[in-house]
């Protein structure tokens, strides 16, 4: 979790010595330290489909290309795809999530393959 810190300026009025707490008199400055917490970003689930068309050998360079998946790991990702229909490549904020899922699709296109990502909040 993201901690941010935030200074808040506070100036204190005293009033003067009769006492009066509107009256202008020495005002003293005061530092408050203040903890704001953000929440993490929702976080997405990049899922690739299987389909009977694309070959298992361009599945296996696609993980390793758009998700920086040694040969193995990709490997296992692409049997999964290929036993269970579908299969998690990886976890991304939503911008990078969708960037992610549009580059598979658009690179299996390039190279005439129907391979489809989804994307899906974790």
């Amino acid at each position: 979790m993201s901690k941010t810190a935030e200074l808040q300026l506070t100036l204190n009025h005293k009033g003067d010595e009769t006492g009066d707490p509107d009256s202008i008199g020495s005002g003293e400055l005061v530092l408050e330290e203040r903890q704001e917490t953000t929440a993490p970003p929702p976080m997405y689930k990049v899922v690739m489909l299987d389909d009977d068309y694309t070959p298992m050998d361009f599945v296996v360079e696609v993980l390793e290309r758009f998700f920086s998946m040694s040969n193995e790991k990709a490997s296992q990702i692409m049997m999964t795809v290929h036993t269970k229909g579908k299969a998690v490549c990886g976890t991304f904020t939503k911008d990078i999530a969708e960037t992610k899922a549009n580059q598979v699709v658009r690179y299996a296109q390039e190279h005439q393959h129907p391979l489809l990502c989804e994307i899906e909040v974790e």
